[in-house]
Order: C-alpha cells, then sequence, then structure tokens
C-alpha cells in the first residue's frame, strides 16, 4: 500500500471518532463539537495531502482510486446525517440540504454501479463542478460545527454546486451508457 492510499485509509478510519463525537455531543459537553471540528478539519487536510502526495510521486492506484472519493463520501454523509439529526446543535443543516447532497451521491454511485455493470469499465474522473461541490460541503460543515450565523451562505453555494455537478455527473454518466460499442448480442 503507497503513501496516499495509507492517508485515505486513516481518513476512512476516522470517520467513526467523528460520528461519536457529534453524537455524544450535548450544550455540557460543547468540547466535543471542537473534537469533531479538529477530526473533520484534519481529515479534509488528509484529502488534500493525498492527492498532492498521488499526483507528486505519480503513486495513482487502482486501490486510491476507490479509497479517496470513499473517505470523501463517508466523512461528508456522516457529517451531514449528524448534523441534520443531532437535536442538542443549536445551528444544524435543513434536511432538505442533507437530501440534496445524498441524493446526488446515492445517483452518481447507482450509474456508476450500471455504466460498469453494461460497460464491464469505467473511467473516474472528478470534474471542477465535482471539486467546488466537495469544497462547498467540508466548508458548510466547518461553518456549522463553528456554529457561525452566516453557515446558511456556505451551505446555499454547497447546494447550487452539488446540482451542477450532479447534472453534469449524469449527463457525462449517460453519454458514457449509451455510446456505441463493439456489442453485437447472442447469435
Amino acid at each position: 500500500m503507497n503513501f496516499a492510499n495509507k492517508i485515505s485509509t486513516f481518513r476512512i478510519l476516522i470517520v467513526p471518532f467523528f460520528i461519536a463525537s457529534l453524537i455524544y455531543y450535548s450544550p455540557q459537553r460543547d468540547y466535543l463539537r471542537f473534537v469533531a471540528l479538529v477530526i473533520f478539519i484534519l481529515a479534509v487536510i488528509s484529502d488534500a495531502v493525498d492527492g498532492y502526495v498521488a499526483r507528486k510521486s505519480k503513486q495513482m492506484s487502482k486501490a486510491g482510486v476507490v479509497l479517496d472519493p470513499l473517505g470523501d463520501k463517508l466523512l461528508l454523509m456522516s457529517a451531514f446525517i449528524c448534523l441534520t439529526v443531532v437535536k442538542e446543535f443549536p445551528l444544524k443543516f435543513p434536511l432538505w440540504v442533507t437530501f440534496v447532497v445524498i441524493s446526488r451521491d446515492a445517483i452518481i454511485l447507482l450509474g456508476t454501479i450500471v455504466i460498469y455493470m453494461v460497460k464491464q469499465s469505467i473511467d473516474i474522473y472528478p470534474s471542477r463542478w465535482g471539486k467546488l461541490s466537495t469544497t462547498f460541503q467540508m466548508l458548510s460543515v466547518i461553518f456549522v460545527l463553528m456554529q457561525d450565523r452566516h453557515a446558511y451562505i456556505i451551505w446555499w453555494l454547497a447546494v447550487i454546486f452539488t446540482i451542477i455537478s450532479g447534472v453534469y455527473y449524469t449527463k457525462k454518466g449517460f453519454k458514457a451508457l449509451y455510446a456505441v460499442d463493439n456489442f453485437r448480442g447472442i447469435r
């Protein structure tokens, strides 16, 4: 396992600690919000570092293609779900924001599975819309964890970029799915 994959694995392994700090949060244990914030920021930094290391040292691997986005999705989905349902948080995500974020990822995942089943291969490359979406989703989580009263501005931008990237990936997926191939059917 290369160094970039170890960083991605680390990000996946800290997700339960992030979730636990949010689940056990209460106003009397406000320090847990800061624990969650530190873990989340550490995960965000590790995301940037593993991408940089993989590109710089040419350590791109099949495992990395799966581990990196898996780490991002686990972290972001758990953050959005926890920061929507944990009742003790004064400022949390509205349900519709979490629904948009998770729906987009579910649609992309299902589309990826269908394309792979039909084409027996798939090329996964993040777009600038996907990167903007992830960036603003991460910023949204940070602003909510900090209980910043302007967090709604950031989550609106996250929703906008999430929808744009969802439409982009859906169009790209249909184009890949219906591309002409050499399949002649059963004779």
